[in-house]
């Protein structure tokens, strides 16, 4: 089955994806085909080389439909253009001429469904580790602690691009409704305490490897990653004293490499896959074009664009649109994708001082500003002013990363946004697919 290309599958039909990574070394018992062994097998007396192919497979769906659902919001928030062969990536994106956006198109669809798949293999894990004689007690609370970790990250990301989020969905035949923002959240919370008391007994090491977590692969340290969740949902939330108690378990290192923090990691072997977001330089189709609002609106120096885009050498255009510049955010094609870094939790820290201590939030700003190459920020200290500010350098250091479209809507910005051609509309989160029957 192409789980990347099967557009119309709600949540009941998907089905789960045992996948190798060519970047982790496995061995194998004598079995057929063990990289898609039967749903059976799995779920009954798994073994231990079943249960990390499980989690192997959980990881390589996590990338899943990540290029589309990044270029979809992105082109929603101008923050580029996607200039392919499908015109609905420069009409229905982008609203053209009083199009809405469709339930039933790979925009909506194929994000929906990724995250989704991705979470259906975690609940397999789940199911399995509860069935199975092979692993310590020990060893199943770490296994617990990833698969409901990873659960929360994917749930985020839906409500991220919906605005919503069925969440109880471990029982494709009885599924849960679908959440509001806020709901959807409190629940996505509370399954990462879950997970955060499991990995807290997990013991001192994962009985499976982890591919992009570097740092981040024993359960102690993986709880860091899960704080660092916790603190971006309690933001999203408006729980400042929340977020910032999780900031303090997490890996936020005001003072430490921006860079750190886990990742979506490619390669080029067979059954493995590229990151969908590297686009060739000057190539004539299948370009990320850069929204001239963002080079424009930057402040003079700014290593973050010169950094991030390139100018073309011809602009090139597409449906009435143009761009200079193209995207050089990844430098090949098996470049890693951030899932999340220590840049963004200074970002989350800053903005949850805002209120509480505006001059700590100034200085985490501040941060951010000069691995930019820019100088201290030197506007009012009020609120309004510093939150305009760090939305600016959310802007420009989460560029292309599926972060603008929801900042904008959740601070009620959108209709700030520019419009490109008479008769386009701004939209800021994507329908629920059809079949999803809300």
């Amino acid at each position: 089955m192409n789980f990347f290309n099967k557009q119309k599958q709600n949540i009941k039909s998907i089905a789960f994806l045992f996948t190798g990574l060519a970047f982790i070394a496995c061995t194998f018992d004598d079995e057929s085909d063990p990289n898609r062994p039967s749903l059976e097998g799995v779920l009954s007396e798994a073994t231990v080389n079943q249960l990390n192919n499980l989690v192997v497979g959980v990881e390589a769906t996590m990338r899943a439909g990540k290029a589309g659902q990044t270029t979809g919001s992105g082109t929603m928030a101008r923050e580029l253009y996607l200039f392919d062969a499908d015109p609905r990536n420069t009409g229905d994106l982008l609203g053209a001429n009083g199009a809405v956006l469709d339930n039933n198109s790979f925009y909506s669809s194929s994000p929906w469904r990724s995250r989704y798949l991705a979470i259906k293999n975690a609940n397999i894990l789940l199911e399995a580790i509860n069935n199975t004689d092979a692993i310590t007690s020990r060893q199943k609370a770490g296994y617990s602690g990833f698969a409901k970790t990873i659960i929360a990250h994917e749930l985020i990301d839906v409500v991220k691009s919906f605005g919503k989020a069925r969440v109880d969905v471990s029982d494709p035949s009885n599924l849960g409704a679908i959440l509001n923002e806020n709901e959807a959240f409190s629940a996505v919370d509370s399954i990462l305490d879950e997970a955060a008391s499991d990995l807290s007994i997990a013991g001192g090491s994962f009985a499976f490897p982890l591919a992009g977590f570097d740092g981040f692969d024993s359960p102690s340290d993986f709880l860091k990653f899960n704080k660092a969740l916790k603190a971006k949902v309690a933001l999203y939330s408006g729980d400042m004293a929340k977020c910032l108690s999780a900031l303090s378990e997490s890996f936020l290192n005001l003072n430490g490499d921006l860079s750190i923090g886990p990742k979506h990691v490619f390669s080029l072997g067979s059954g493995d896959q590229t990151n969908g977001l590297y686009k060739i330089i000057d190539n004539n189709g299948d370009q990320i074009i850069v929204h001239d609002s963002f080079i424009n609106d930057a402040e003079a120096g700014d290593l973050r664009v010169n950094n991030k885009t390139v100018i073309r050498s011809n602009p090139t255009g597409q449906d009435d649109l143009s761009g200079s510049h193209q995207t050089a955010l990844y430098v090949t094609n098996v470049s890693s994708i951030d899932i999340i870094r220590n840049e963004e939790l200074v970002l989350i820290y800053a903005e949850a001082k805002i209120f509480s201590d505006p001059s700590e939030a100034e200085n985490a700003i501040n941060i951010i500003r000069a691995s930019s190459g820019l100088a201290s920020y030197n506007g009012l200290p009020s609120t309004s002013a510093l939150t305009k500010e760090l939305l600016r350098q959310r802007r420009y250091s989460l560029w292309c990363e599926n972060h603008r479209m929801y900042d904008l809507r959740r601070y009620d910005l959108s209709s700030t946004l520019p419009i490109d051609r008479p008769g386009d509309q701004v939209f800021n989160q994507f329908p629920v697919p059809l079949t999803e029957n809300e």
